[in-house]
């Protein structure tokens, strides 16, 4: 366990929680909500609220991959943290980077009003990938969950 995992444990950023199904389908749900809006946003060039949405869809797809390893978050860190320590075997590098750089741009789209169409169309792809890995690593407890068409 990393010492910036052991310092998030013990400042109880991240909590131990007991794995619920119902509760990682329903942050499944909300990933793929946000992703649609997300892909909807762009279409329409509301390139701000595009970053935020595709932040926001990859956010919750991670909560839900946190909350199956039997842990609950504090903070957008904490999170990030957990995904670096507890997922990166299963998500793989290239994906938590991507979390990590979508946190970035959704930080300076929101409270820095700096945002690009580049920018939104990078963490709406992202976004993407992200919702179908999770729902790959989580696998039959997100059945049924985003299988409509791409």
């Amino acid at each position: 366990m990393s010492s910036e995992l052991q310092r998030m444990i013990k400042e109880r950023r991240l909590t131990r929680i007991r794995a619920d199904i119902e509760l990682i389908l329903k942050e499944m749900r909300e990933a793929e909500v946000d992703l649609d809006e997300a892909k909807d946003s762009l279409v329409r060039k509301r390139f701000k609220w595009a970053t935020i949405q595709g932040y926001y869809s990859m956010f919750h797809a991670a909560r839900a991959l946190v909350y199956r390893k039997g842990f609950r978050e504090k903070s957008h860190h904490a999170l990030l943290v957990a995904l670096r320590n507890l997922l990166i075997g299963e998500l793989g590098v290239v994906h938590v980077g991507d979390f990590e750089d979508a946190m970035r741009l959704r930080e300076e789209a929101d409270y820095g009003l700096t945002f690009s169409e580049a920018g939104a169309t990078e963490t709406v792809e992202a976004a993407e990938r992200f919702f179908r890995k999770a729902r790959e690593v989580l696998g039959a407890v997100a059945q049924g969950v985003g299988r409509g068409p791409d």
